[in-house]
């Protein structure tokens, strides 16, 4: 398998059974080993969404958000350019795990401070040329910066996303195994919560700039896959 070097610019897409992109973020490398692909984003990070979920981030409006998961159902969507704003991200994706586990640093006077880490349960990584590919399948955790407290997030939206068989049995039943996981590397503080200080105490590198998106395309390619046309949005 081939590695990414710390720095390199890759790109985290999210893709639809239907092979469609339903987002896609900009980010650097920060590690890639056996364990975990790591890796970060600042402020100024390119993206692309869904044109209704950018809405539903500018209006402060949760329906839209539905909105978007219904379109998402139909498999017609429009992508929208985005930003990363306010947060510096470290994801850190174990390569079979159905979960990556973040954490967001928040301005706090001259620096950044680690508001909380938040594990978003999705599809295992699966590598291209660019960087990776996964499935956001709605359902969080939210966790305390000590590990001491968490709280489940988005049960709503992850219970209508399985009534529009966005998310279908096996991958519910992949989620729930992964839930059970999580909760232990937090009971048992193992996993990337083993080094929860090390990371904890983690700042993005100032001479790097803001990683940006290539030129746009609504349908994956996977490395050896052939390609194929996408529209550009």
């Amino acid at each position: 398998m081939r590695r990414f070097e710390t720095g390199q610019t890759v790109i985290r897409r999210d893709v639809h059974r239907s092979g469609r992109v339903w987002s896609e973020l900009a980010l650097r490398i920060i590690d890639d080993t056996d364990e975990a692909l790591v890796t970060a984003c600042a402020p100024g990070a390119q993206a692309r969404w869904p044109a209704l979920y950018a809405q539903s981030r500018v209006q402060g409006d949760r329906s839209v958000r539905t909105e978007a998961f219904d379109a998402m159902a139909t498999g017609e969507w429009e992508l929208a350019a985005g930003v990363w704003q306010e947060t510096d991200l470290l994801l850190w994706k174990p390569p079979t795990c159905w979960f990556s586990v973040n954490a967001f640093f928040a301005p706090d006077g001259d620096g950044r401070r680690l508001r909380n880490w938040y594990v978003n349960f999705e599809h295992p990584t699966c590598r291209t040329e660019s960087g990776f590919d996964t499935l956001d399948l709605t359902v969080d955790l939210v966790v305390a910066p000590d590990l001491t407290r968490w709280e489940w997030k988005d049960e709503d939206e992850y219970a209508h996303v399985r009534r529009l068989g966005i998310v279908s049995d096996t991958e519910h039943q992949a989620v729930d195994a992964a839930r059970g996981e999580v909760l232990m590397m937090l009971t048992e503080r193992s996993g990337v919560f083993a080094q929860a200080e090390r990371w904890a105490s983690w700042q993005w590198d100032p001479a790097w700039p803001t990683p940006c998106l290539p030129l746009a395309v609504t349908t994956a390619r996977r490395e050896g896959a052939e390609e194929r046309p996408g529209r550009s949005q």
